[in-house]
């Protein structure tokens, strides 16, 4: 596996990425080694409601508080980001019920958890059906093609409100040139 794709860090679509369930998409790698990576899409919110499908997780997670399509394997489960209160980068996060750190600031929770031992501990919770996924090699063989820019996440990207500008927003911070990208039309002969 790339050095650079890792747990926690962000892969934004390329404008060669001609994939339709992952056009223009912004990805949180939630794992990833020499047998496959893993994620969960942070840009297509779905209008299903949380209280629909999740109704006890509804009070604790994030606005939008709608279900986000997180890829294309298994859209009938769920995965849950959330940021521990109280968590900062450097720190060790604090051990809680259900919960898996990602890095030291984010983590995965187990939706099987009583909502009541782990809503206190939340700053903020996502929830996504489905995930994005590549096996071996796989997902090393798209970046080194170009379809993905590897880069570094911030919280708030995983957070945010509104989702629409999440992809440019990402780009533009991004140093270099890289950050050029973030202007680029999807076909740059059209410009």
């Amino acid at each position: 596996m790339s050095n650079e794709a890792r747990a926690g860090m962000l892969l934004v679509a390329s404008p060669a990425l001609l994939d339709p369930n992952f056009a223009d998409t912004v990805i949180l790698l939630l794992d990833a080694d020499d047998e496959g990576a893993l994620g969960v899409v942070l840009n297509r919110p779905t209008p299903v409601p949380v209280a629909e499908v999740l109704a006890d997780w509804s009070p604790v997670v994030a606005e939008p508080d709608v279900l986000f399509q997180g890829g294309p394997v298994s859209t009938e489960g769920a995965l849950a980001v959330a940021h521990l209160a109280g968590a900062a980068p450097g720190v060790e996060p604090a051990a809680a019920p259900g919960y898996r750190p990602l890095t030291p600031t984010l983590g995965l929770v187990d939706l099987d958890t009583p909502v009541e031992l782990l809503a206190g501990h939340l700053d903020a919770l996502r929830i996504f059906a489905g995930y994005a996924g590549w096996g071996a090699g796989q997902l090393d063989d798209e970046i080194a093609e170009g379809s993905w820019y590897v880069v570094p996440a911030h919280d708030d990207d995983v957070f945010r409100e509104e989702t629409t500008e999440l992809r440019r927003e990402v780009m533009r911070r991004q140093p270099g040139e890289l950050a050029w990208h973030s202007t680029r039309p999807a076909d740059p002969d059209l410009n």
